[in-house]
């Protein structure tokens, strides 16, 4: 059932799910920012957050590395790989700020797929590094992870409710911000 955004859907729009403009808006977030939040949570319900640097692919997975032992990596181990994700520019002013959310789970990429997406990550970059695919194998402290999102949104309307504003989220269509990032990849 699509809905607009009301307090009895948690402030989710779910009319727009196929919008053009609110899948380009999750689109250009998601290209204009290098920096995602990663939220995790232990086996025994300790949530943790954490910022990495994000490449993605035409599927909207997201890919970052990351030491093995660090926190959010054994949250992903023990708690069955699940994941939320943010993306959002923290430098614009209070009120504007636009985000895309996902919902889904992560894990070790395979070793047979660490090279093609290292490239990503390193085309993404600023800076120029030597890594190879050995960086994150075998014996090394790193790895390369994937989450694969299951559900996505981007930052809606502010509704006025009484003498408030409340922020919404509109869901989008993975397929369809997907199928963007191939037409734009294209170009």
């Amino acid at each position: 059932m699509l809905e607009s955004a009301s307090v009895t859907n948690r402030w989710v729009n779910t009319i727009d799910f196929q919008n053009p403009e609110a899948i380009a808006k999750g689109f250009g977030i998601m290209e204009n920012n290098i920096y995602c939040t990663l939220s995790t949570c232990s086996f025994d319900g300790y949530p943790w957050v954490s910022p990495v640097f994000f490449a993605y692919d035409e599927k909207c997975n997201i890919y970052w590395s990351s030491a093995i032992e660090s926190k959010h990596s054994q949250n992903l181990y023990s708690n069955a790989g699940k994941v939320a994700i943010a993306i959002f520019n923290s430098s614009i002013s209070e009120g504007t700020a636009d985000g895309l959310y996902f919902y889904g789970t992560a894990s070790e990429l395979k070793p047979e797929e660490t090279e093609k997406i290292l490239k990503l990550l390193l085309n993404r970059a600023k800076r120029k590094h030597n890594r190879t695919a050995a960086d994150y194998l075998n014996d090394s402290p790193r790895r390369i992870y994937q989450c694969q999102p299951q559900e996505a949104w981007v930052t809606g309307e502010r509704l006025p409710f009484g003498n408030q504003l409340i922020d919404t989220k509109n869901q989008i269509c993975l397929q369809s911000l997907g199928e963007h990032v191939k037409s734009y990849s294209r170009e």
